[in-house]
């Protein structure tokens, strides 16, 4: 649109020009309403605030109109939003009201249907405390005892986005509020691109059934490219994708439209294609060898820390996994816990709508897992699940993470508008496309400080909470701290919900919970099946 608009400017001013001098001069006061209407188009290609306006001139002012038309709209028309798809309007305002650093607060009171079923709440404390008494940049040190260059982590992070399914100039917006903020980006499993290390902000280095970036020609792991890799300072941790919570056991896509000539070098695959990963992983097969390759990780990294990610599916596997971290010695620094109702750009609907557990049940599950096989000490759980907000950090804290990611999130505050065009290169915004003229609509300069201040905001909102509910330290967030409704006049508190297991009680068959008893005989470290 910026190229359509120029020929526009060009062609009405040579044509009013030409048609008064030769034919008919008042045609000249029609400058007056296109001269306008030039100026502000030429304004919106050149400002660095809106991507969408950048990109289509004039045109995207109309989105403006429509925001501000909205909350009327809702307040004479609409029923409240709750929980809207992708990301509900609620939540969205407070997204891109702390990026740019607007007021956040809301007037009337709650927008939420407090007696509507699922509807949670924090329960607060009478002797609450000042959070100015609070640490204020809330961390926590990764690294179990094999690790010897451990890693002080926020307490909230840049979850896992390729480059190439995000733009450049996303990935460096990314990672230059990263760097900003003092917290991590995870680079997603396409490999580690330039606009990755532009600002040195901390990354996370995610490897892939694909093993972009450390990849043989016949898509094996390469360890020796690994290390390679792995050896820059600002790779701080390791994490080994097992799978995500948009597509469980499907391997990742990249559609060919996004698939460029630099992509493909970045990743040692053929330009042009779609880029298939496999549903499983080539350098392991049973629960011993993926514990040998985090080994092996571990030491090709320097001692850096390294863990896997997946969504929970089978209990009897994650068991088994536990055994052989026992049965080997070998154990990872953190597990990244993803929920099956997990974004991303492409997915067939099967698996986005009907495979994984669900993200609070995997979180409960994988922490009184490791509590039970008595791990947990040695092990960060990190929570990837539609985290936008301080109480979204608190709950999962409560079910059992430690720090967390947001995907959406940062997006949003990148200047994504939820077009859903993710999957056919045509982002309005710039954010999600390998088109070079609409990347030019997204200001890495302007955007960088916007997902800076998006979590800088959420943390301190965090902290709040925990004043709130008289809280000295985050570690002392427990499940009987949120409750959630289950239908008028019945509500649980999460320790009810998501009972804890007893220390150690998965260590024999004696101590197991009766509801595991099966999975704990199934689960054998010597094989996933």
């Amino acid at each position: 649109m910026r190229n359509e608009f120029s020929f526009f400017a060009v062609l009405s001013l040579l044509t009013v020009g030409l048609v008064g001098y030769f034919w008919w001069s008042p045609i000249y006061w029609s400058l007056i309403l296109l001269l306008p209407i030039i100026f502000f188009g030429l304004y919106d290609m050149f400002q660095k605030k809106h991507a969408i306006v950048r990109n289509f001139p004039i045109l995207g002012r109309t989105r403006y109109l429509m925001e501000w038309m909205r909350p009327k709209i809702y307040q004479y028309f609409v029923e409240p939003d709750t929980e809207g798809s992708p990301v509900s309007r609620i939540f969205r305002s407070i997204i891109y009201a702390r990026a740019k650093q607007q007021l956040d607060t809301t007037p009337f009171g709650t927008q939420l249907d407090v007696y509507a079923e699922g509807y949670e709440w924090m329960n607060h404390s009478i002797a609450a405390l000042d959070p100015h008494s609070l640490e204020a940049d809330q961390r926590m040190k990764i690294g179990g005892p094999a690790c010897t260059q451990p890693y002080s982590a926020s307490i909230l992070n840049v979850s896992a986005m390729s480059f190439g399914s995000l733009s450049s100039a996303a990935v460096e917006a990314l990672n230059g509020g990263a760097k900003i903020g003092g917290f991590a980006h995870n680079t997603g499993e396409g490999g580690i691109s330039p606009y990755h290390n532009k600002y040195e902000g901390d990354l996370i280095y995610q490897v892939g059934t694909g093993y972009f970036g450390c990849r043989t020609k016949d898509g094996n792991f390469d360890g020796d490219a690994f290390q390679k890799l792995t050896a820059a300072d600002n790779v701080k941790m390791i994490e080994l994708k097992l799978s995500q919570g948009a597509k469980p056991g499907h391997g990742g896509i990249l559609p060919a439209k996004k698939n460029t000539e630099e992509i493909s070098k970045i990743r040692g695959v053929e330009a042009g294609t779609d880029v298939l990963s496999p549903p499983y992983h080539k350098a392991f097969s049973t629960p011993i060898e993926l514990c040998e390759l985090l080994g092996k990780m571990r030491k090709l990294s320097g001692g850096k820390p390294v863990g896997f990610k997946l969504c929970v599916g089978s209990i009897t596997e994650f068991f088994a996994i536990c055994k052989a971290m026992i049965q080997t010695g070998i154990k990872p620094d953190f597990i990244a816990v993803d929920g099956g109702e997990g974004g991303t750009g492409a997915a067939p609907l099967e698996f986005s709508n009907s495979v994984g557990t669900p993200f609070k049940e995997g979180i409960a599950f994988v922490y009184d897992a490791l509590v039970g096989f008595g791990l947990k000490k040695d092990i960060t759980i990190i929570a990837a699940g539609k985290i936008f907000t301080g109480f979204h950090v608190f709950r999962a804290k409560a079910l059992g993470a430690d720090i967390c990611y947001s995907a959406r999130a940062m997006m949003m505050a990148v200047g994504c508008i939820q077009a859903l065009e993710c999957n056919s290169n045509t982002c309005p915004t710039g954010v999600a496309t390998q088109n070079p003229e609409l990347i030019k609509g997204l200001v890495v300069s302007d955007k960088k400080r916007r997902v800076a201040n998006f979590h800088k905001e959420t943390v301190e909102s965090f902290v709040e909470l925990l004043a709130a509910g008289g809280i000295k330290d985050a570690d002392l967030i427990t499940r009987k701290m949120i409750s959630r409704r289950i239908s008028v006049g019945v509500s649980m508190r999460y320790d009810e919900l998501y009972p804890y297991i007893e220390a150690g009680s998965l260590l024999s068959n004696e101590t197991c919970p009766p509801a595991y008893k099966i999975y704990l005989e199934e689960a054998k470290a010597e094989s996933f099946q």
